[in-house]
């Protein structure tokens, strides 16, 4: 299973250059850049936990790098993402938002069906991932639980 999630998630990893490159062309349409990070990537999960405050007023990309290197470090095991806002019409749109790590191993996703009245048919998507605490949902085996 491979997560499909933002711009760019059907291409191969970005590299930090092509990262640069990206949060290069964001800074030249004026837009503010955060780092978000989850443990939890539902499609509906639209809201991660942001690292540190949105950067504004950056020229150079390295500031933002630097936070996602800071980041990925922090939690190596959790997806993290870049997102670029565009304020000109007077409210948060997101602009751009790509994913820039990802667990080592993702265990997917499953379509939960039931029928209701009327053979009414329901879906709902249940990530694996959650049948895990949150903090603990991306161990590798035999990691320590602490």
């Amino acid at each position: 299973m491979y997560l499909r999630h933002g711009s760019f998630s059907y291409l191969p990893e970005l590299t930090d250059d092509e990262i640069a490159a990206q949060v290069r062309y964001a800074l030249l349409n004026g837009w503010p850049v955060s780092v978000e990070y989850t443990d939890d990537p539902h499609p509906r999960n639209v809201y991660w936990e942001l690292w540190g405050l949105p950067m504004f007023d950056l020229a150079e990309p390295d500031g933002v790098v630097r936070e996602i290197n800071d980041c990925r470090a922090t939690f190596p095991q959790h997806y993290v993402r870049v997102l670029a806002y565009d304020a000109r019409l007077g409210r948060q749109t997101t602009a751009m938002s790509f994913v820039v790590q990802r667990p080592a191993e993702e265990p997917g996703f499953r379509l939960d069906r039931s029928e209701g009245s009327n053979r009414v048919q329901r879906y709902a998507v249940h990530s694996y991932a959650t049948e895990a605490p949150a903090g603990a949902r991306y161990r590798r085996a035999g990691e320590d639980v602490r």
